[in-house]
């Protein structure tokens, strides 16, 4: 309750702070190629309920392949390669807070195509808290793209390597999360993301 609580009120908060910046960005993403501004896409959350995300776009309108992003992926625009080092595309999922679909800390929702693949003891721990804007395991794999870019196989290296710690780092942090633990790694999200902008 107080979790749900302290959600809806920073969401609130953070979207009417940050309003300004959002129609800023909408109109660059607008501008910079053609497209809509936002980005939605099924991804699954607490208890395994799917649900679409909102995401400023960050690639070309008729992007195609894995979901996964790979280095230097040539479907990210211009505009979505700043959004994306800098996480700005991720503010519309404020919404999804609002919604209820989300929680400002949580796991990051996955793609059903790699749900499929956790193990069932994993998955009940990982799905049984809503999934959130950031979390430890976000921090841990900041540079995620770039290991993925290194490797001969990128899905492979994405099932076999990347999922399993952030499968682990999920389940975790829905063991033992807090409010105090919450708002500690909002405040390492906010200096990473200051010392990448």
């Amino acid at each position: 309750m107080a979790k749900r609580a302290f959600d809806l009120l920073g969401a609130t908060l953070a979207l009417l702070l940050l309003s300004p910046v959002m129609l800023a960005v909408a109109l660059w993403v607008k501008l910079d190629s053609p497209g809509t501004v936002f980005y939605r896409q099924q991804r699954v959350g607490r208890h395994g309920v799917p649900f679409a995300i909102h995401k400023f776009r960050t690639m070309r309108a008729d992007a195609q392949g894995l979901p996964l992003t790979v280095g230097d992926d040539p479907r990210i625009t211009r505009a979505g390669r700043w959004l994306r080092r800098t996480r700005l595309d991720e503010l519309p999922q404020l919404i999804d807070v609002l919604l209820g679909h989300m929680s400002l800390v949580g796991p990051r929702p996955e793609v059903p195509r790699y749900v499929a693949l956790y193990p069932p003891a994993l998955r009940e721990r990982a799905l049984s808290v809503r999934p959130g804007l950031t979390d430890p395991a976000s921090l841990a794999w900041i540079d995620e793209a770039a290991q993925l870019a290194r490797a001969a196989d990128p899905e492979r290296e994405y099932v076999e390597v990347i999922l399993p710690a952030k499968l682990q780092h999920a389940a975790d942090y829905a063991d033992r999360a807090t409010l105090a633990t919450d708002l500690q790694v909002l405040w390492r999200t906010v200096r990473v993301l200051w010392r990448s902008a």
